[in-house]
């Protein structure tokens, strides 16, 4: 770790000009370091619960109506959480509405379009004036579409990015700005993809890849911008997950023997063993965990 001292002279470095003389540009000024309070406060409480628990905790996940969201709610349920809220633009199929019949009352539903500013706000809104706050967000919701990149135009580009990046966006800073009006040190979970670090030979797709890029990139940022507030800000990165998005997978006559070819666990995982990142991430007791993101991929480097 630099100390202060190291610190300040690193800043002030003047950059070389062609001929290897210095620059005349004034040096970088070192930031100055705050006393706000509302970078003291970001610290846990007396009443800081250490347990990697989400009781007492109300949380919103985008596209929890089925698939990976829906897997990310039943665990959330599984470790206390007070209400999950599912906020998906399609109605609950049976398997949500088994969920819900054994949770009474712990699991709802609200009709919300992610790619709509004024949905998202709406759904967050209606949340906090039924439980009188929120505590976490899961911007799960997202789409994909594999085929050669030659083959893609720009109204599914703009599918993709609109629903990909811009809805989790937007998402996220709805709900930032209610955590800081609530005083509440809110958590942040973005579902990102391993297609953001490297190719997926199976099924490539350029520009899901850059979605899921773009959302952990930005995880970092925000992560950032909102410390100060105590809002953390992480993201999940699936692999191959058996949800309807992976269809193609087992489809395949020799998927088992591609999946060998990964490495790791050759098979897809349930919905549900993505689950326990993000409850950690949700948590209290992930209260120093932010700006990262967490491979749950069955091996990581395979890919």
């Amino acid at each position: 770790m630099m100390s202060p001292s190291a610190t300040s002279e690193a800043l002030s470095i003047q950059p070389e000009n062609g001929d290897g003389t210095a620059s005349t540009t004034q040096p970088v000024p070192a930031p100055a370091l705050s006393n706000d309070s509302e970078f003291l406060n970001t610290q846990p409480g007396p009443d800081h619960d250490w347990k990697i628990s989400l009781k007492n905790k109300v949380v919103a996940i985008t596209g929890a109506n089925r698939g990976i969201g829906l897997g990310i709610a039943e665990v959330c349920l599984a470790n206390d959480a007070a209400v999950v809220y599912s906020l998906d633009l399609f109605e609950p199929d049976e398997e949500f509405q088994a969920i819900q019949k054994a949770n009474p009352k712990r699991i709802r539903y609200i009709h919300c379009d992610v790619t709509s500013e004024e949905s998202i706000t709406s759904a967050i809104d209606a949340i906090v004036a039924n439980e009188g706050a929120i505590h976490g967000l899961v911007a799960n919701a997202g789409m994909t579409k594999h085929q050669p990149a030659l083959n893609f135009d720009r109204a599914q580009l703009e599918q993709l990015f609109n629903l990909n990046v811009f809805g989790a966006y937007f998402c996220a800073t709805t709900v930032a700005k209610r955590f800081i009006e609530l005083g509440i040190k809110g958590s942040i979970v973005f579902t990102a993809s391993m297609t953001s670090y490297r190719p997926n030979r199976a099924a490539p797709s350029a520009p899901y890849g850059a979605t899921k890029g773009a959302v952990r990139n930005m995880t970092h940022t925000l992560a950032m911008e909102w410390a100060k507030h105590g809002i953390r800000v992480n993201s999940i990165s699936p692999g191959f997950v058996k949800t309807a998005m992976t269809y193609f997978v087992d489809q395949a006559p020799d998927w088992n023997l591609k999946m060998q070819y990964y490495g790791g666990m050759p098979r897809l995982a349930d919905p549900k063993e993505l689950g326990g990142a993000y409850v950690y991430l949700l948590s209290d007791g992930a209260s120093y965990t932010t700006g990262i993101d967490i491979p749950v991929a069955g091996i990581v480097g395979a890919w």
